[in-house]
């Protein structure tokens, strides 16, 4: 039996609850998936330098197989009669187009020239730039040259004689023409002449 002093069994006291800090978590950043790396261009990652093309509608109008690219072959027709009306329009354009450029490539290779005989250079440069200067003089004659050819041509346009041989009297034909618009002899009479001067000059 229990007797009144006796205590009553007190209760251990709990340890008073540590206030606990919600430490706020720091959203965690859900990885981003990367988007696939677009394919570099292999034009972006070494740039070529563009192959020049070997016949281009810029090249010199001194070379005329290169300035035949504008040109539309023409297209002759069955018991279409030489030289008529529409071949002949085709090569008044063809002929007139090139003297015109020649012309515009005169006016650059003077300009050229002037500007040499301008700023010429010290001693260095000197030999160099002699030799440009005459390579441009050679090529402004050339020029000169074709101008006067094409003009004897439209000439003969005019009077109905282009497309025929100066020498037999033949024609010339259409693709010989395209090919060569100032030629004023049919290939049989040209190779005779080149064949007589490769016998003299040897």
């Amino acid at each position: 039996m229990a007797t009144k002093n006796s205590k009553k069994p007190t209760k251990a006291k709990k340890p008073a609850a540590k206030k606990v800090t919600k430490v706020q978590k720091k959203p965690v950043k859900k990885p981003v998936a990367k988007k696939p790396a677009k394919p570099v261009k292999k034009a972006a990652a070494a740039k070529k330098a563009p192959k020049k093309a070997a016949v281009k509608v810029g090249a010199s109008p001194t070379d005329f197989s290169a300035f035949l690219k504008n040109f539309q072959p023409y297209r002759s027709k069955k018991s279409e009669k030489y030289m008529n009306k529409n071949q002949q329009k085709h090569f008044l354009g063809m002929l007139t187009a090139w003297k015109e450029a020649l012309i515009e490539e005169q006016e650059k290779t003077e300009q050229l020239i002037q500007q040499d005989q301008s700023n010429f250079p010290d001693s260095l440069d000197r030999a160099a730039k002699e030799e440009e200067f005459m390579l441009e003089l050679r090529k402004r004659e050339r020029e000169r040259k074709l101008i006067s050819k094409i003009d004897l041509s439209l000439k003969d346009l005019e009077d109905n004689l282009y497309g025929y041989c100066e020498s037999c009297g033949v024609e010339i034909g259409i693709k010989r023409l395209e090919a060569r618009p100032t030629a004023t002899k049919c290939i049989d009479c040209k190779t005779v002449d080149e064949i007589k001067e490769k016998q003299q000059f040897g």
